[in-house]
Parts: structure tokens; sequence; C-alpha cells
């Protein structure tokens, strides 16, 4: 793979993360009168259809290895993506997006739950910040369905984040994502019949659309993230809630509050803090390697 500069890594995953709210717009778009369990189907359908091809071209090897994991990662997604739906259509998009960033701090407890992993007394601050941004923004006496949707889907968004470590480290993206689409399928099937709505395939171009944005966006992270170290890039990933406003505001006439600004920086800084602290132990881990050699 070609060489990419922190810029160019910076701006593509800018780009990527705006893409990614026209994503969470064509849900928000179809409001909540569609069928829950079908438009969540189709988005399935629809990205198997989109990465079929490109998996046939690339040639995949070991298609079975580390199924079970994928089969868990799937039905997580899918878990997730129901959710998604709900706290999108009924909250304002940046609100929604705000809790979803949750995600990052949600998986500093886990990863030391189910790895071992170490936590400093820096990472414990700031996923306690994190969360008292989260519930700035969603305040306790107003919380409802929506809310605990969004914190339901931050929450399998961390659990999904953390799998992708027990999956096989030769298997491309487009493998990961067409498996995690196409093995969810029988139980989101389930589901539509279980929700007992009419057939209506009108909605399947939105989540069509939506399925692409979302695989867009999931490209330039492969793109970004291979050439890059992440703790040099990671905090544009936050751009995407100047998108969720703009997109909010120009889009659908949502209007963010006060609370929804101080509850983001809330969950953000800690999370660029932690990165940029990161990057700078890299730095004097790289130069007192050098002075010992």
């Amino acid at each position: 793979m070609r060489a990419m500069s922190v810029t160019t890594a910076m701006l593509l995953l800018v780009f990527g993360n705006q893409i990614a709210i026209l994503s969470d717009a064509m849900i928000k778009s179809v409001g909540n009168d569609v069928a829950v369990f079908q438009f969540v189907f189709f988005r399935q359908i629809s990205a198997v259809l989109l990465l079929l091809p490109l998996f046939a071209l690339s040639k995949p090897k070991n298609l079975t290895a580390g199924l079970k994991w994928h089969i868990v990662r799937a039905h997580v997604w899918l878990f997730g993506a129901v959710f998604m739906v709900y706290a999108i259509s009924s909250m304002p998009l940046a609100t929604a997006n705000a809790i979803f960033y949750a995600a990052p701090l949600m998986m500093l407890p886990l990863a030391a739950l189910f790895f071992g992993e170490k936590l400093s007394s820096q990472t414990i601050a700031a996923a306690i910040m994190g969360f008292a941004g989260v519930l700035v923004i969603i305040r306790p006496d107003q919380i409802d369905f929506a809310a605990l949707a969004a914190l339901v889907v931050a929450l399998t968004i961390a659990v999904n984040n953390l799998l992708i470590r027990k999956l096989p480290k030769e298997q491309s993206v487009v493998h990961t994502l067409l498996i995690t689409n196409l093995v969810g399928i029988p139980v989101s099937l389930c589901l539509v019949y279980m929700e007992g709505d009419t057939w209506d395939w009108s909605a399947f171009p939105t989540a069509a659309a939506s399925s692409t944005f979302i695989l867009i966006y999931a490209a330039t992270c492969v793109l970004t993230y291979r050439a890059v170290d992440s703790n040099k890039i990671a905090s544009a990933e936050y751009s995407g809630l100047i998108g969720a406003v703009a997109v909010g505001l120009l889009w659908f006439g949502e209007v963010p509050d006060i609370f929804m600004a101080i509850g983001t920086l809330m969950i953000v800084v800690p999370i660029i803090w932690l990165t940029k602290r990161e990057k700078r132990r890299n730095r004097s881990h790289i130069k007192s390697t050098l002075i010992d050699n």
C-alpha cells in the first residue's frame, strides 16, 4: 500500500465520517412509520448485494475461519442496528450521534473485564467524565426509550469493536463486512415475520442508500488505519459530530441545545486527550529506544 501522510489520512477520515452521517440521515428520513425489522433486513440484503462482487474479486481463502466470532459479531450488530433505527428516528441526529460516541469510553471497562487490560487513573477519569457527559445530554429526568436505545447502540459498537480482535487477521474488510451481514439474515428475517407488518419494498432504496454510505465509511477506515497509526488520526472521527449538527439543522430543522453541546465536549475531550497522551507516550518510547541503541 502506498504511503499516506497524516494530513491526507485525517482528511479522508473526515470525509468518511460525513458520509456516515448521511447513512444516519437516510434512517431518520423514513421516520417512525417504517417497519423497523424490515428496514434493517433491507439494509442487510443491500449490503450483501453490494459486497458480493468485491468479495468474489478478492479471491478469499479460509472462508470459515473465525466463523464463531463472525456469528457473534453479526448478531450483536443486528441488535444494535435495530436500536439505532429507534434512536435516530426519535431523537435529534446530533444528540443520537453524541451518545453513540460514548462507545470508545465503554470499551475501556469492557477491555479490562474481558481482555485483562489495565486501566490507568487517567483512563478511569476520562471514562467517568464521558459518562457524565452522556447524562448531561439525555438528562436523567428526561430519559426515555430513545435515549436508552442510543446507549444500547453505543454498547453494541463497543462490543463489536472489541470482538474484532477475535477475527482472523488475514481476512479482508470486505470478507468481514459480508459475513457480518450475511450470517445475521436468518434471525433478521425471523424478526420481520414476528413483526407481522405487510412487506413494503418502497423503503428498500433508502435502506440501500444507507448501507452504501456506511460501507464507504468503512472503506475509508480501512485505507487510513492500515496506512497510519490510529493514535495519530483517531481524533478526526469526531468531525462526524459537526456533520450531524449540520445535517440535522439543514435537513431536519433540528437546533442543538446547550446540554447537547456541553455533554458532547465532556465525551469527546477526554478521548482526544487520551489519544494525544498515548501519542506522546509512543513518541517518548521510540526516542528512548533510539537512545539505548
